[in-house]
């Protein structure tokens, strides 16, 4: 199965930007089933490049994590990239989970810090990793996995630091052998073009790519914001507020606006675009419909 990290690679003088979308694993057996046999299908019925799993607070998501991307991989032929957080993980602990996503024939892994779970201060298993550069590089030693780590346009919300010192934690990640960094959505591109200029003056050289989120719920994307830190502009913020109750003519906005955003983005240079789906297929692909990149 083909690298994110070659991916990229590949595609780096590509007229057209990779493409690819991030999962969660459900809660519930119906919302396993809606997922594997309805909205995977219909999303990589477009033919994204690849896609994502996300891994539950405090690893409470691991083993269905690795399920879905195994699934993914040899029902659908897709690369996935399987999230791996430091969070509640000894080294030793690590090092079993890789031997099992390599014998999943997965070489794509999205390193994090991770969130604790029911929230609260991160502390460090014993035995285990304080930053997500400590394990991006025992990653890198282990194997020859591709390894992304997450980027924050805005600054990570837990530091207090400040961007530009949240930022410099980037460059020590990719030093550390990161081969490609995704950031956490935005709505304001301007955050995305400040953070990516910056980085690379830093000395950061792998692709950066833009995480995209297209609105269905004014509700659901202010709860959103306000868990991972990103802000809502004025003036979206206005027109979420004329579709408040309109989860129809959210819908529709939110195609609109993620349509006009990504067009932005690519016109600036983005190496690809990675959509947070919410599990659900219709407004990521009308997205990629109105780019001309739905290949399916």
């Amino acid at each position: 199965m083909q690298s994110v990290r070659d991916i990229y690679s590949a595609k780096k003088t590509a007229a057209k930007p990779v493409v690819s979308f991030e999962f969660f694993p459900p809660k519930t057996a119906e919302g396993d089933q809606a997922l594997l046999e309805k909205h995977i299908p219909a999303l990589l019925a477009v033919r994204p490049d690849y896609c994502s799993v996300t891994y539950g607070a405090g690893g409470s998501t691991r083993d269905k994590t690795l399920t879905i991307v195994d699934r993914i991989q040899r029902e659908h032929q897709l690369p996935a990239l399987s999230h791996l957080t430091c969070v509640n993980h000894t080294r030793e602990e690590v090092s079993a989970l890789l031997e099992k996503i390599r014998s999943l024939n997965c070489q794509n892994i999205l390193a994090l810090r991770g969130d604790p779970p029911g929230g609260g201060e991160f502390k460090p298993a014993p035995g285990g990793f304080e930053f997500s550069a400590d394990l991006v590089r025992f990653i890198k030693q282990s194997g020859n996995f591709s390894v992304g780590v997450a980027g924050f346009p805005e600054g990570h919300i837990a530091n207090q630091q400040g961007k530009h010192a949240d930022w410099q934690h980037l460059k020590e990640k990719v030093d550390a052998g990161a081969d490609f960094v995704i950031t956490q959505l935005f709505f304001d591109n301007a955050d995305f073009f400040e953070f990516r200029d910056h980085v690379a003056r830093l000395g950061v050289k792998v692709p950066i790519i833009p995480g995209v989120i297209a609105i269905v719920s004014a509700a659901q994307i202010t709860r959103f914001t306000q868990l991972c830190g990103s802000k809502i502009p004025p003036g979206l913020k206005a027109r979420l507020d004329q579709v408040a109750s309109d989860d129809e003519a959210a819908v529709k906005f939110g195609i609109e606006y993620a349509t006009q955003q990504c067009e932005a983005l690519l016109r600036a240079g983005a190496p690809g675009l990675h959509f947070y789906t919410l599990n659900k297929a219709h407004s990521t692909v009308q997205v990629l419909k109105n780019l001309g990149l739905a290949q399916g």
